[in-house]
């Protein structure tokens, strides 16, 4: 990418095929660069073609997220008061044209928007279990609550 944030990780991944089927591997415990946080949850989240669900941060949560189906748009944002890319903004792309694994730290603003026609499928391995007692989630509004565009560029 053109713009990087300080501590994300776009990692590259790869579709092993054979007669059977495909296998890839999404997070590995032995990759250290993927281990800066435990492994906590698993979850798929989907979204609607068009549909953006944004914007949301973390102060201890690590994220890790692929597209596994359909494509999106991956939108962060920095906001950590210490980091030297604060208030730099990343668009990566996501999906079966960029089969890719993006691990970001807390205190990053980040979001997904379906750019594909139909109904996209992106994973999340994130480094605490959900505590429906106490999220640990900041929200604002998709639109208009930060430095960011969602809508399509035309080059």
């Amino acid at each position: 990418p053109e713009d990087v944030i300080d501590g994300v990780l776009i990692r590259p991944l790869t579709w092993h095929n054979d007669q059977r089927g495909s296998l890839a591997e999404l997070v590995r415990t032995d990759d250290e660069a993927l281990m800066q946080a435990p492994l906590g949850q698993v979850y798929v989240t989907t979204l609607y073609p068009g549909v953006v669900k944004a914007w949301h941060k973390h102060e201890r949560q690590w994220d890790r997220m692929t597209c596994l189906r359909g494509r999106v748009l991956l939108g962060l944002v920095d906001d950590r008061s210490d980091s030297p890319t604060r208030g730099e903004s990343m668009s990566i792309f996501l999906g079966d044209r960029n089969f890719s694994l993006v691990q970001f730290p807390p205190g990053i603003w980040h979001g997904l928007k379906n750019i594909g026609p139909e109904e996209a499928m992106v994973c999340n391995c994130v480094s605490a279990p959900y505590d429906r007692d106490n999220p640990d989630e900041i929200r604002l509004a998709p639109h208009g609550t930060l430095d960011f565009d969602w809508s399509r560029t035309d080059f």
